[in-house]
C-alpha cells in the first residue's frame, strides 16, 4: 500500500518557468509574491550560501512593511520559495540537506546555489 500512496504523490516538474509558476499555484503573480521572491533573495543573499533563512524571516520583512501579521503570509511565503527553487535561484533545504521543492513537508530552511 506504501508504493501506491507514493506513486499517486509524483508529479512530474514542468520544464519551463511558466509551467513551473502554474505547478506551485495557479500561475497569477500577486505584488504579495513578488515581495516575497524579493524579500527571500535579498535574505538569503545576504546571509551568503553557507548559511540558511526561515521562510518565516521573508513574511516578517513583508508583513512589517505592510502592517500585517506575518502569520498570513508563510503559505504565500512557501509558494514563493517553491517557485525561486524550481527556477534555480534558490536551494530549499531540510534537516541541512536539499529536497525536491516539488515533494517536500514539515520545517525548512532556505538558501542560495554556491557560484562555482
Amino acid at each position: 500500500m506504501g508504493a501506491t500512496i507514493a506513486a499517486l504523490r509524483f508529479r512530474p516538474v514542468p520544464q519551463t518557468l511558466d509551467a513551473r509558476r502554474a505547478f506551485v499555484h495557479d500561475g497569477a503573480m500577486t505584488q504579495t509574491d513578488s515581495d516575497l521572491e524579493a524579500a527571500i533573495l535579498q535574505l538569503a543573499q545576504a546571509r551568503g550560501p553557507d548559511k540558511s533563512i526561515c521562510p518565516s524571516e521573508a513574511a516578517k520583512h513583508v508583513a512589517a512593511a505592510r502592517g500585517t501579521d506575518w502569520h498570513t503570509l508563510m503559505q504565500p511565503a512557501r509558494r514563493a520559495a517553491v517557485g525561486l527553487a524550481l527556477a534555480g535561484r534558490l536551494i530549499i533545504l531540510r534537516k541541512g540537506k536539499p529536497v525536491d521543492p516539488a515533494d517536500f513537508r514539515g520545517v525548512y530552511r532556505l538558501t542560495v546555489p554556491r557560484e562555482d
